[in-house]
């Protein structure tokens, strides 16, 4: 490349460094930046949480980080340096319009030794997640702090099983306890509770714990207006698992068992207990 083809190259692409630094202004910056995590850090609820609230996820290679400069990228967290990262998409993984061959963003990453920028190594590879910048082709705007993640083979399945299943049809987010009922059996220690569940959607969701004299007391989840035999526990690292464990209060609200008769308040409560402890704890690493 000639002199001439080299500095007009330079400035077409500082042109986009800095149409891409200016577009920083028009969201927040927990939006606009990220932090690289290692695999040993992120749980299942961690990548859900990232992969579901993304319209576009892909495995990238870096090809290009330049750092900015302070004062042309806007406010930069302390400690971090903003980048304008560009990368080659190796594979989409989601994206309902496509993706370039080519992508770019901001990013900001940590200071290295001696408080300088550390500068990603070319052909890294990533996860990230984000959005595309409307009317600007190839530009996305990345969707947390965190997310762009360092690239396994491991990690990648599991965010492609995750949107798998919730293009298969996610369960609804739950918001809320409806109303919790009791019905003891006619045997000593058999009985019934059910709880609804409220959700963003309104679809129907609701909660059955099932107790017989000298067997383990079972629960199940139903989604829909009748609970029927296929109704079952959900299978743990599933969106519905990610959608009770992590959705659902740690107590059991009042007005939930208003209705019920006194004597059967303690039951309905601990059968309330026995569903989160049988879903185990929501954990996430995540700040």
């Amino acid at each position: 490349m000639n002199s001439a083809g080299a500095g007009g190259y330079k400035m077409r692409f500082f042109n986009q460094l800095f149409l891409a630094a200016a577009a920083t202004a028009l969201v927040p910056a927990a939006s606009e930046s990220q932090r690289p995590s290692s695999t040993a850090e992120l749980t299942y609820a961690d990548l859900a949480d990232l992969a579901l609230g993304a319209p576009t996820a892909a495995h990238v290679r870096l090809k290009r980080a330049v750092a900015l400069k302070p004062g042309e990228a806007g406010p930069v967290p302390p400690g971090r340096t903003r980048f304008y990262v560009q990368a080659e998409v190796v594979s989409l993984i989601r994206g309902a319009e496509g993706s370039p061959a080519m992508v770019s963003y901001l990013a900001d990453l940590p200071l290295g030794a001696h408080g300088k920028p550390a500068k990603p190594r070319k052909k890294s590879e990533y996860i990230i997640f984000g959005e595309a910048v409307a009317g600007r082709p190839g530009e996305l705007r990345l969707g947390a702090p965190d997310a762009q993640l360092a690239y396994t083979p491991e990690r990648a399945a599991q965010v492609r099983a995750i949107l798998r299943e919730a293009n298969a049809g996610a369960p609804p987010r739950i918001t809320g306890i409806g109303k919790a009922f009791h019905v003891p059996g006619s045997l000593a220690g058999e009985s019934e509770t059910q709880i609804f569940l409220q959700t963003a959607e309104g679809d129907p969701v609701s909660l059955t714990v099932l107790r017989r004299p000298g067997e383990t007391p079972q629960w199940a989840v139903a989604l829909g207006e009748i609970v029927d035999d296929a109704a079952a526990e959900p299978r743990p690292n599933s969106l519905l698992w990610y959608r009770l464990a992590c959705g659902l209060p740690r107590a059991l609200p009042e007005q939930s068992h208003a209705d019920a008769e006194q004597a059967h308040v303690a039951a309905i409560r601990a059968d309330y207990r026995l569903i989160l402890d049988r879903l185990g704890p929501c954990m996430r690493s995540r700040g």
